[in-house]
């Protein structure tokens, strides 16, 4: 019926402008999965061209020629956009939960081993001794003791000034456990498989870099023993301490990032919390809407849609939970996400990942989203479900999504970072290579095995939501963004001071990895316009 409205509208707005159409045009218009008003009102316009009548006769009659000359350059367009994907890392088929203190100790080494392999294509890292050999073969004394004999007391002394003249340095690798502050600098200790060992950062350079470690992440420390009498257990009990002389992150390096050989689009949302009484579903219709048209050559260039978690707003995931939902059952939020999400036109592929609003469970990494109430979603051919964190190759270009819990414990032990500048915070984990390397804290780490945390894979973008704030920054040519929400201020939110963007739909150019803000919310026509990103 919408398509017999659509050709009755066409058919009368050529008969208003004195224009008819054959019969063979108008078969092929009726077969047409396209917006047949538009071309016939592209031909007219074409036709009242004046230099243009004068060449063809019978002009007032729509041909097949004609609806082909607008159709062709479409189909040639679209037929040009390139859309390969390949999924690399899905943490769901990788899921082997350990079980107890057998299971994080299996944790703990696997992101060990897998940090040491990252250190071991930096300068320096063949010097690596463990943290045993040094304990064993430096000086290990006490303070100089109280000698009442004048001849014993030199010869102390002697030996100790021999022992600062040959100062040894040391190369260690390890998780740093605890950052303490001390009379006389910052004190850091690590601990790797033969024990742990504490060392002390006093230049102001080095206690400003020290400060902004995760813990818990990996870290190489080049230490120094100047002969000061330090304790075997590297605290510093016995009146000394190992220097930090320079401090290590394994961090990702600068590097040259993959890019779509073809112009092509992905775009990048989070966080619809579907079910929620503040979902913005006529800002996100307007959305789906947008993907649906022909509006513009870069909505006809769309492939890719990534989703990076919190499809639907769940059930008892903090207390009174129940008093801001509009839809009390999961399945049912399920189901209408489900419902929404298919609107999404078939030549656009979905990624979608889990947040910790979602079913399933909550701790690190997350299987992907129950097949129970998205069954029309699985169903797609267009449609991809990955567990949380996955990493996506799309045109060529790496893209790691990761839904966002750990930017709150980033957030509140980092000074001078905040939730209005997520993609700072999303910084520290590159600089980690661990999407959420402390434990302990807010974000809940099941003891897998394998820790398919630690970022092996140096990504050209690193896709995050979780803190509802639209922010994006580029980082040794990596992209970071974090795709804010669909979902209004939440009194938690208010309580937590924070001020989200949501109703924003990112997008970035394959081909340049260049990108923009398309706003859907409520506003006139000249606010409501493409945005230009802002990075540093």
């Amino acid at each position: 019926m919408a398509l017999q409205n659509d050709i009755f509208n066409a058919l009368s707005y050529a008969a208003s402008r004195g224009y008819r159409v054959h019969p063979d045009a108008f078969a092929m218009l009726k077969g047409l999965d396209v917006n047949v008003l538009k071309i016939v009102q592209n031909i007219i316009s074409s036709r009242n061209n004046q230099s243009y009548l004068r060449q063809v006769e019978n002009s007032s009659l729509i041909m097949v020629e004609d609806v082909k000359s607008f159709l062709q350059p479409k189909i040639d367009e679209e037929f040009l956009v390139e859309q390969q994907s390949q999924v690399i890392l899905d943490s769901t088929v990788q899921v082997n939960t350990g079980e107890g203190v057998e299971g994080y100790t299996s944790l703990f080494r696997s992101r060990m081993e897998k940090s040491l392999r990252i250190f071991s294509q930096r300068p320096g890292s063949k010097k690596i001794v463990k943290i045993s050999s040094i304990k064993q073969n430096s000086v290990v004394s006490a303070k100089l003791p109280a000698h009442n004999h004048i001849e014993e007391r030199r010869n102390v002394r002697k030996s100790y000034n021999h022992d600062r003249e040959n100062a040894a340095r040391f190369v260690v690798a390890g998780l740093l456990m605890a950052r303490r502050s001390k009379k006389n600098g910052l004190e850091l200790v690590i601990d790797d498989y033969s024990g742990s060992l504490g060392a002390l950062a006093k230049s102001e350079d080095l206690k400003s870099q020290a400060v902004l470690l995760a813990l818990d992440q990996a870290v190489m420390l080049e230490v120094e023993n100047d002969g000061t009498p330090w304790s075997r257990d590297g605290g510093g009990t016995s009146g000394g301490m190992l220097t930090v002389k320079s401090i290590v992150s394994p961090d990702i390096p600068d590097h040259i990032p993959n890019k779509s050989k073809s112009e092509a689009y992905a775009v990048l949302i989070s966080d619809l919390h579907i079910g929620s009484k503040h979902f913005m579903e006529s800002e996100f219709a307007r959305f789906l809407d947008w993907l649906s048209s022909d509006e513009d050559d870069i909505v006809r260039k769309i492939r890719f849609l990534c989703l990076a978690g919190d499809l639907v707003d769940g059930i008892g995931i903090f207390p009174d939970q129940d008093k801001e939902l509009v839809e009390t059952d999961a399945l049912k939020q399920l189901r209408r996400a489900a419902d929404l999400l298919a609107r999404v036109p078939k030549h656009i592929h979905i990624f979608m990942i889990p947040g910790n609003h979602d079913p399933g469970r909550r701790a690190l990494p997350q299987p992907a989203l129950p097949k129970v109430g998205l069954e029309k979603l699985y169903a797609l051919d267009n449609c991809t479900m990955l567990g949380n964190p996955a990493l996506v190759e799309l045109n060529g270009v790496k893209v790691l999504m990761y839904h966002g819990q750990s930017l709150d414990d980033i957030i509140a032990t980092t000074p001078g970072l905040s939730y209005s500048r997520p993609a700072e915070a999303m910084k520290m984990l590159l600089k980690a290579r661990h999407l959420s390397p402390i434990y302990g804290g807010r974000t809940p780490i099941a003891p897998e095995c394998e820790d398919m945390l630690v970022i092996t894979d140096v990504p050209d973008v690193l896709h995050s939501g979780h803190v509802h704030v639209v922010d994006v920054v580029r980082y040794r040519s990596t992209l970071i963004v974090n795709s804010g929400a669909w979902q209004n201020q939440t009194k938690f939110q208010q309580t937590m001071g924070i001020t989200p963007t949501p109703g924003i739909a990112v997008v970035i150019n394959l081909a340049t990895l260049e990108l923009f803000g398309k706003d859907f919310n409520e506003k006139s026509e000249t606010q409501a316009v493409v945005m230009a990103m802002q990075m540093q």
